[in-house]
């Protein structure tokens, strides 16, 4: 599969703590290098870094995270703030504890509150699938589909573990045709970011595929 190819399906992430600008503007730099689908950073760093980029790349930001126990109002304040800042694209963190008590109508009604705020822009909703049974991976793919969003999304990349192709194939089977499949959180290898892609991921969330694209650019090991 073509390196450009892949690239172009990454959103080329930082989301560390103790992320500063420096890094973040860096992140922007390689994004726009290489035709990221997007640089995903802290909502805290939007607004310099649209100002940064202009319309040259997409800034996504996250929701919620990365625990999406925040209240559907908090979320909402924050994509709205994230927007006017200049955010792109949306990764939600979902409301785990409710989904597991079986409370789909609040997962549900939450995905659509922040689909409505996000109006024409992206939204992707993060299900932490490590966190999760085959069911609730299988429910929220019908809950997305219900809701009329974007993308699912495997992981935040901050919890026990991120995306597996077995994930991505039972999305791949359960979603309707207008939900699109974002992997994320452990995408280590060229190899892997081409079998999510076979697979059907759309987006693969990672900073790693850029590093190694560097690293070969640069004659180095990466």
């Amino acid at each position: 599969m073509d390196i450009n190819n892949i690239l172009a399906k990454c959103d080329h992430t930082l989301l560390g703590q103790a992320s500063t600008w420096s890094d973040i503007k860096a992140i922007c730099d390689d994004g726009m290098k290489y035709h990221t689908a997007s640089v995903c950073i802290p909502p805290s760093f939007v607004s310099r870094a649209k100002e940064y980029v202009g319309d040259k790349l997409a800034i996504c930001t996250v929701i919620g995270f990365p625990n999406g126990y925040n209240t559907t109002a908090v979320k909402e304040f924050e994509t709205i703030d994230a927007l006017k800042g200049g955010a792109d694209e949306i990764d939600m963190v979902i409301n785990i504890g409710e989904l597991k008590a079986g409370n789909y109508d609040y997962v549900l009604n939450e995905i659509k509150t922040l689909k409505k705020a996000c109006g024409d822009k992206i939204l992707k909703v993060i299900i932490e699938t490590c966190l999760l049974t085959d069911d609730e991976k299988v429910k929220m793919c019908e809950l997305v589909t219900e809701a009329g969003d974007d993308y699912i999304k495997t992981s935040t990349g901050f919890s026990t573990a991120g995306a597996t192709f077995k994930d991505i194939a039972l999305f791949a089977e359960n979603i309707g045709p207008n939900v699109k499949m974002k992997a994320a959180g452990g995408i280590s290898s060229i190899a892997d970011a081409e079998e999510f892609v076979r697979l059907g991921a759309s987006r693969l969330g990672t900073s790693r595929i850029v590093k190694i694209v560097k690293a070969q650019d640069d004659g180095s090991a990466y």
